[in-house]
């Protein structure tokens, strides 16, 4: 195949492309877009954050611990966690500095971690200054999640953000509450 082929061929069908990226992200957003807003009418999480952690966190739905343990978030066991767990070589290193496996929750179904990763955040004390940011303040949140130390990544903010914009995720937060059609109040 001659150059100017190649080109044509990959320039139709790409190789690799940000298209399969995209296709991705949007299966992964159809399929949780309902958990998330659910979840930030229980919770408070504005439904852009949860679904860019999510994105992210479990990269679109493809990592070994979403597929493996059904966890999005990368939430680790914690000293108090008593539900199944699933290792995984993550962030966390022995005495001597070898990488070791960390202990990561792991879930029966993918909503079971939406609603651990509300729980996490509404029942931890650290994250507490988060709730007094509006809903509708995802970039607030994202810089909160970082200074609350969610992650390790110096960049965690900057890349939750971009996400929400890149995928406009904040109409997800002006989203009508899912529950008000179900009760009738007259």
């Amino acid at each position: 195949m001659n150059i100017l082929n190649t080109t044509l061929f990959i320039i139709f069908f790409g190789i690799g492309t940000n298209s399969d990226l995209e296709i991705k992200a949007s299966n992964y957003i159809d399929g949780h877009k309902e958990l998330a807003i659910i979840e930030m009418y229980r919770s408070g999480i504005p439904a852009s954050i949860t679904l860019a952690q999510a994105l992210h966190e479990s990269n679109y739905g493809d990592s070994d611990l979403a597929q493996k343990a059904n966890n999005h978030f990368g939430i680790k066991c914690k000293s108090y966690w008593e539900g199944p767990t699933y290792y995984h070589e993550d962030d966390d290193y022995d005495r001597q500095g070898k990488l070791i496996e960390s202990c990561f929750r792991a879930y029966e179904s993918v909503y079971d971690s939406y609603i651990d990763h509300s729980n996490f955040l509404t029942r931890t004390s650290h994250y507490q200054p988060l709730f007094e940011i509006s809903r509708f303040d995802y970039a607030l949140w994202a810089k909160g999640l970082q200074r609350s130390g969610y992650a390790t990544d110096s960049n965690y903010a900057k890349k939750l953000i971009k996400i929400v914009e890149k995928y406009n995720l904040s109409i997800y937060d002006k989203a009508e509450n899912p529950f008000s059609k179900l009760i009738d109040l007259d």
